[in-house]
This record gives structure tokens, C-alpha cells and sequence, in this order.
């Protein structure tokens, strides 16, 4: 069965990267969610996308240069009027402990760290998932390819998957030069025959950000190992429409 992913939560639906975001994934009934982490002036990992807090927030600045009580502050309501005042940018560790009370939920942890380079960033992640003990329900993505060989050096335990936006020839191959064991690519940038080869190399594909039927469909058809959405409701219900058509 091909798993759904909410991305940054129900990002289509909710404010993204948000508790609101996340509980709205799962009562959805997606699989897991998927997150993105950056790093505090004070070194703490809060939940956000951007590099920045200008885009999702009433705040501005850069992450790298707030302390975690200032992000506290903010109000990540977004483009989301209804929540306003109710939505917080969430520690990396108020999530994971909600993911872990959780049975089977899983949750894809993006590094964001191909523009900020955040120190320990990968030791303090890892930290948290053996904290909760989620080194099986947890896979850890980035752009930034140098990273995760150094999370697979960290732990064997926790599965890396490689983000990519463009075609890569034989990235399952690539996947198993650098030890990640799941591609993220751009749903434009997969086809039948990359996920038929990676399965053949056990190397799982995961595309992103699948938020049209059509695209649903396909990925059921194929087998697709999973996909993220920013609509995980329509993809739950897509994959009914599908298992009840076969």
C-alpha cells in the first residue's frame, strides 16, 4: 500500500509546520507527517521551513538569530485567518513527543541546512528520535547530501532518504553510494521505471508534493512506496476511490 505523508502537516488546510497542522494530518488519517527543522540563536530545534520567519509568521528575521522565547511569540497563523493567535511554531521535541504516543505514526524530519549551516544540527536531531524512541518510525531528508551521510554515520538505526528537485541518473544507485535508503524527489522528476529500479535495490521513493488526483492515482498504480501532500483528507480518500476500484 502506498503511505501518505502530510506535508508540514496538512499544510493545504492548516497552518503549516504547526501542532494545528500536524493533529489535522493525522485525524486525516494520513500515515506520518513531514517536518522541517531549523536551529536557534540558543541552539534549540523549532519546526519551521524557512530560513527566515518573515513568510509564516507576524514576526521577521533570520532563525539562526532569535532565541527559542522569541519564536515562542510568534504567531504562525500564516495565511490562515481562522487560526489566528492559535498557531506556534513547535519545538522539534514537543513534536516528536506526540508522534511517539502515537502507535505506527510516522514522521519524515527535514534537515534544513543547505543555506544556514547549523552546528550539531544532525547530532541534535538524532538525539531527540533515540529519546522517544522512534528510530523506526523516523526518516531523515535534506537537500544537503553531505549531511545525511553523517546522520547514517550517527545511526545506522534511522533511515536517510536524499531530496531532489531534477532528474538524477540511477539515483537508486546514488541512494546506495551515499547509505540513504529512500529517494524524495519532485513528483515531475519520478517515473515507473525509477520506482520499479529502486524497489529492486530496496531503496524506498517517496515524491513531493503530490497534490493533484491525477498524480494520487498514478503513485497508487505504480505501488509507490509513499508521497507527501499538503492535502492528506484527498489523498486518504483518493486511495479509498483506488483500493475499492481494484
Amino acid at each position: 500500500m502506498t503511505l501518505i505523508f502530510g506535508h508540514r502537516g496538512s499544510a493545504g488546510t492548516s497552518p503549516e509546520n504547526t501542532m494545528l497542522s500536524f493533529l489535522a494530518a493525522n485525524q486525516a488519517g494520513a500515515d506520518g507527517i513531514e517536518l522541517d527543522v531549523q536551529m536557534t540563536k540558543d541552539g534549540e530545534l523549532v519546526v519551521i521551513h524557512d530560513e527566515t520567519v518573515d513568510r509564516t509568521t507576524d514576526g521577521s528575521g533570520f532563525v539562526k538569530d532569535l532565541f527559542l522565547a522569541d519564536i515562542l511569540k510568534l504567531d504562525a497563523s500564516y495565511k490562515f485567518p481562522d487560526f489566528l493567535g492559535k498557531a506556534q511554531i513547535p519545538t522539534l521535541e514537543e513534536v516528536l513527543k506526540w508522534v511517539a504516543a502515537l502507535p505506527s505514526f510516522l514522521v519524515n524530519i527535514e534537515l534544513k541546512n543547505g543555506i544556514v549551516d547549523y552546528p550539531m544540527i544532525e547530532e541534535k536531531t538524532i538525539e531527540l528520535v533515540q529519546k522517544y524512541s522512534l528510530e523506526k518510525r523516523t526518516i531523515l531528508s535534506s537537500f544537503n547530501h553531505y549531511s545525511l551521510v553523517k546522520c547514517s554515520e550517527l545511526s545506522r538505526e534511522i533511515e536517510t532518504a536524499i531530496l531532489y528537485v531534477e532528474g538524477l541518473y540511477k539515483p537508486w544507485e546514488y541512494a546506495k553510494q551515499v547509505g540513504a535508503a529512500g529517494l524524495h524527489p519532485h513528483y515531475l522528476a519520478v517515473n515507473h521505471t525509477i520506482i520499479e529500479s529502486s524497489k529492486s535495490y530496496q531503496v524506498a521513493v517517496r515524491p513531493f508534493t503530490v497534490n493533484e488526483e491525477k498524480w494520487m492515482q498514478d503513485l497508487f498504480e505504480n505501488e509507490c512506496t509513499a508521497f507527501f501532500t499538503d492535502f492528506p483528507e484527498k489523498a486518504v480518500e483518493e486511495r479509498i476511490k483506488y483500493t475499492e476500484k481494484e
